[in-house]
């Protein structure tokens, strides 16, 4: 009887370890199941141990016996309790006599220094969510006019091809996409960007950054060094290092990448990364003395080029400059191009253009990681652009975007006369050059507090040797709002400028008087 009571007490202690409110909005045999999971996993409940009937529970907890058996069928399916046919259920024996204490909650702490990542890996920068997502204003980049985009046309593109749909759109795809895409963007690029390819050439993609990385994994080998613009884009920098390759900064200047000096740094590069029509964060276009000295090189070398051509349909002074792969008769150009800029960057398109002999390589790399792009978005592009709404959108926004950038540069030679602009023919940002060596980290943190999005150009360099500045995005600003964003950006200097004299006055008069104490000393 003694033993029989004891055992009841057991049983009940392990009942006072499950949590219910009846009250609660989580069914109650979830709860259940959650907290006999949770008891296990804390080591409160151990391997072996006997569990209270379903009957007996159910009467403890006073609850229907149905969600206890669902909670106990569930813990058994994931193999935390056993049931032993006349005996009862148990903890399973399979489960590690002693658990973790910090299992069930493992997740969420921080990583302890020991985990063991790849070499690459660690190599990245710690992640940082740009800037521009959570905040918005004047001089934002990378966003087009958002509240320009044909939106109704495009529903009803997209309502149309939802009617439209049939079962064969839900089946895996062709990892190079959509054949009516690719054909309407071969065309476009044949006769707008000068590009030498047929459709069958043409991979998409979900943007110019897994463009870069596909581009990356089948061409270039860890180690392998690789010419990339100084200054340049950040994120040609990250995809590098994750695949373990050496970047070689070869200086920009007006006539774009300067393929002597970048011959002089690494004659044997493996390839070069480049945005010829309109590098970023400089704005400038490679000349076409450059662009046959950089295909030249290429073809002697045996190298690569990436040719990312992000936002060239928007230029002021003449007519959009044509491709670097419209050059190139070795077939060594990879032309890469996207949507994010001339529709809206949430639609995650953009493709690459393959030489034709490395086609089935950059297949086989995409299937291995990413089978293929989703179907609707790339149908809704398609029709978009066989309508007509695609080049319609085009001449109407290079419109706008050229009455914003004349509106930009009006306002900063008036108001910032002793800072240069670069960049100002194309596309949707200039490049604002300070005269001096001004902290433009702190500058543009000072005027994020006032509403004024800058980004710093110094972290587009790569090397020590570096510029200060900033890069203007003028794509979402309204012209009535630009004057007075660069009346901020000039009382940003001017109380940097301010606070530099500040402290160099404080560093003088700190010298002055250690040199007066030692004389009085002496």
């Amino acid at each position: 009887m003694t033993t029989l009571s004891a055992a009841k007490d057991v049983l009940r202690g392990v009942a006072t370890l499950v949590a219910v409110d009846t009250r609660a909005a989580t069914p109650i045999y979830s709860q259940i199941y959650q907290s006999f999971r949770a008891r296990i996993l804390s080591a409160e409940l151990r391997a072996g141990q006997l569990i209270p009937s379903s009957r007996e529970l159910a009467r403890y907890l006073r609850v229907s016996r149905f969600p206890v058996l669902n909670a106990y069928a569930q813990l058994i399916a994931e193999g935390y309790f056993e049931a032993r046919v006349g005996t009862g259920t148990f903890v399973a024996r399979s489960l590690p006599v002693t658990v973790r204490a910090d299992t069930a909650t493992r997740a969420t702490d921080t990583p302890s220094p020991l985990r063991s990542i790849s070499v690459r890996t660690a190599a990245l920068p710690r992640y940082a969510v740009p800037y521009w997502v959570n905040h918005a204003g004047p001089f934002q980049l990378g966003q087009p006019a958002l509240d320009e985009f044909p939106l109704k046309i495009w529903a009803a593109l997209t309502s149309r091809c939802a009617r439209r749909l049939d079962c064969t759109a839900l089946r895996y795809g062709n990892p190079f996409g959509l054949d009516d895409l690719r054909e309407v963007i071969a065309a476009y690029l044949r006769t707008s960007r000068g590009v030498r390819c047929a459709a069958e050439q043409v991979m998409i993609v979900s943007g110019s950054q897994q463009a870069l990385d596909i581009a990356t994994r089948v061409l270039l080998n860890p180690r392998d060094r690789v010419w990339i613009e100084e200054p340049g884009y950040w994120l040609v920098r990250h995809v590098l290092d994750g695949a373990g390759c050496r970047a070689v900064p070869v200086p920009v200047d007006a006539e774009g990448l300067d393929v002597e000096q970048g011959i002089d740094r690494c004659r044997q590069a493996r390839a070069a990364f480049v945005a010829p029509s309109h590098q970023y964060p400089l704005g400038v276009t490679m000349s076409a003395t450059r662009r046959l000295q950089l295909l030249d090189w290429a073809h002697s070398a045996g190298a690569w080029i990436i040719e990312d051509d992000y936002d060239s349909e928007y230029r002021y002074d003449r007519m959009p400059i044509g491709s670097l792969q419209g050059l190139d008769a070795d077939a060594r150009v990879i032309y890469i191009g996207t949507f994010s800029k001339v529709l809206f960057p949430a639609l995650r398109i953009g493709y690459i253009v393959i030489p034709v002999d490395l086609v089935e390589r950059f297949a086989v790399v995409r299937r291995s990681i990413d089978m293929c792009a989703p179907y609707e978005n790339q149908r809704v592009v398609a029709d978009f652009i066989r309508g007509g709404h695609f080049a319609r959108h085009i001449r109407r926004m290079r419109g706008i975007y050229a009455d914003r950038c004349r509106t930009l540069i009006d306002a900063i030679r008036e108001q910032l006369p002793g800072c240069s602009i670069a960049g100002a023919e194309a596309g949707l940002h200039v490049a604002l050059l300070l005269s001096h060596d001004a902290a433009d980290r702190e500058i543009a943190a000072a005027a994020l507090q006032r509403g004024v999005l800058l980004a710093p150009l110094s972290p587009s360099y790569a090397g020590t040797t570096r510029r200060s500045g900033f890069v203007l995005g003028f794509g979402t600003s309204a012209a009535a709002e630009i004057a007075p964003a660069v009346r901020v950006v000039k009382q940003c200097l001017s109380a940097a400028r301010a606070l530099e004299g500040t402290r160099r006055a404080t560093t003088r008069r700190g010298s002055f008087d250690r040199m007066k104490s030692r004389f009085l000393d002496g």
